[in-house]
């Protein structure tokens, strides 16, 4: 799990960053930004919006926070992580290559964050036997949490 360290990291970073590609880091953007250096997995822009309106303060509106996503998804300073589905959801990209898998409920649709280094020395070690870089990879776990397992419909 990325520490409260690494997300400001990311934060600051991402506002250099967009600061170095000649766009403004006010309003929505620095919003969005603040808001997922602060996220330990993936938010929808509806969910985005959501927290920013229930936080103290202005609210962007909607259309304001999916330009941002798609801005910080353009500048490669978040991942649009596809977990089936027709909503995209979104979470900080770390320079260094740090990133976590996901695992979705059928019935409520809560996204559970997993990290497990031995799945990833897995990957690693089958791509080298076949030849093969790897340059990404995700892992989606489907299925039911455990709260949708003890209250069946």
């Amino acid at each position: 799990m990325t520490t409260a360290r690494e997300r400001a990291d990311w934060g600051r970073n991402a506002e250099a960053a967009i600061r170095a590609a000649g766009l403004r880091a006010g309003g929505a953007r620095r919003a969005v930004v603040e808001l997922l250096a602060r996220q330990d997995c993936c938010l929808s822009a509806r969910e985005v919006h959501d927290a920013l309106a229930a936080a103290p303060g202005p609210t962007p509106g909607r259309a304001s926070v999916y330009r941002a996503l798609d801005t910080l998804a353009a500048l490669h300073l978040v991942h649009r992580v596809d977990l089936g589905g027709p909503v995209s959801r979104y979470e900080p990209a770390h320079a260094d290559g740090e990133h976590h898998h996901h695992a979705v409920c059928r019935r409520c649709g809560d996204v559970t964050p997993i990290e497990d280094d031995a799945v990833e020395r897995a990957l690693h070690g089958m791509a080298d036997r076949l030849g093969f870089r790897v340059d990404a990879h995700d892992i989606t776990l489907h299925g039911y949490c455990a709260r949708c397992v003890q209250s069946p419909e």
